[in-house]
């Protein structure tokens, strides 16, 4: 059985420019990366938890703040390169990413040293519009993108328009 992550893709019209909410992640690992390494917040849950609630509760642990209030976009879940299945939501809505917290987690650091250490899980938030999105987030889910570009044109679509 793969594990199970739930996350949720804040996204928001921003003067007529789609833009996404991504993580960067914390720790050594992570540091000196960034072109392929933003995530959605996101994070594992057990097997017969709500997804929905389990990428609500990630969401809040790793920005450090509720998901705004909106309607949600569920998504099919999407393949990880090692294996994990991610289940997202998206949301529409904005969010300030100054002052966001995120939880720690705790590392041998250096490896073999008997030193640990505490690192965020995410060290920082930011906004990017989906080309620059792209290039951010990690390969396994760039699908969440194109996922996000075709429900927000549906939805576009069918909301009629004043004339």
């Amino acid at each position: 059985m793969p594990k199970l992550s739930a996350g949720l893709l804040l996204f928001r019209d921003h003067d007529g420019v789609l833009e996404v909410l991504l993580g960067h992640p914390g720790g050594p690992f992570w540091a000196r990366k960034d072109d392929g390494a933003w995530s959605i917040p996101k994070g594992e849950y057990v097997d017969g938890e709500d997804p929905w609630a389990a990428a609500q509760r990630e969401f809040a642990e790793e920005i450090g703040k509720p998901v705004p209030a909106g309607p949600r976009i569920d998504f099919e879940p999407v393949r990880q390169p090692g294996g994990k299945l991610v289940t997202a939501f998206a949301v529409r809505g904005d969010l300030d990413p100054e002052g966001a917290v995120s939880n720690t987690f705790t590392l041998e650091w250096p490896r073999g040293s008997g030193t640990f250490k505490e690192f965020p899980e995410l060290d920082r938030v930011a906004w990017f519009d989906l080309e620059t999105a792209r290039t951010k987030l990690l390969k396994g889910q760039l699908p969440l993108l194109d996922r996000l570009e075709e429900a927000v044109r549906a939805d576009r679509s069918e909301t009629p328009r004043e004339e």
